[in-house]
């Protein structure tokens, strides 16, 4: 139970953080919250900060997800605490303490989570936001589409009550 708690509060840690708010501030000394579409992810960084600062907070962004369960399966803990883990390191995303809890929308890091719990259901995932984006030009449309079909996903590859509870309440 030790380190199921480890793994949430070092989840929580690792997604709060700012990965996007570094990136500006070391590239244009800028703050990316008060910017753009005052967003703290690598859309907003992209538009304005530029191409490699926002592939690099894609990347990090990313890593922040795989790492939280990386942590928790390496304390050993269940699939209920990875899961828990995978939530806690997206909440740091979206509610970073170093930052006074004001962060971002935490697809990338939620695409870093479902790439260590659900890395059958990626390239389905993938697909529907392709087929949104490309019909839309809207990442947030397209991000919500796919969301809305993981659990259905989940059924279908998984066939996990727990897999499927967790991508309902991901998003």
């Amino acid at each position: 139970m030790v380190n199921a708690f480890i793994a949430i509060v070092c989840g929580y840690l690792l997604g709060s953080i700012p990965s996007a708010y570094i990136a500006a501030q070391l590239k244009r000394k800028v703050d990316i919250r008060h910017v753009g579409s005052k967003n703290m992810g690598a859309v907003n960084v992209f538009y304005e900060v530029g191409y490699g600062a926002a592939g690099l907070v894609l990347l990090a962004d990313i890593g922040k997800g795989i790492g939280a369960i990386l942590l928790a399966r390496w304390l050993g803990v269940s699939l209920l605490f990875q899961l828990i883990t995978g939530l806690a390191a997206v909440t740091g995303h979206m509610l970073p303490v170093f930052l006074k809890f004001r962060g971002g929308k935490g697809g990338a890091t939620t695409m870093g989570v479902l790439l260590c719990l659900m890395p059958r259901a990626i390239p389905f995932f993938l697909a529907i936001a392709a087929i949104a984006l490309l019909t839309t030009r809207n990442i947030s449309f397209c991000y919500s589409v796919a969301f809305i079909c993981l659990p259905f996903v989940a059924w279908l590859i998984y066939h996990s009550i727990p897999m499927i509870i967790f991508s309902m309440v991901l998003p």
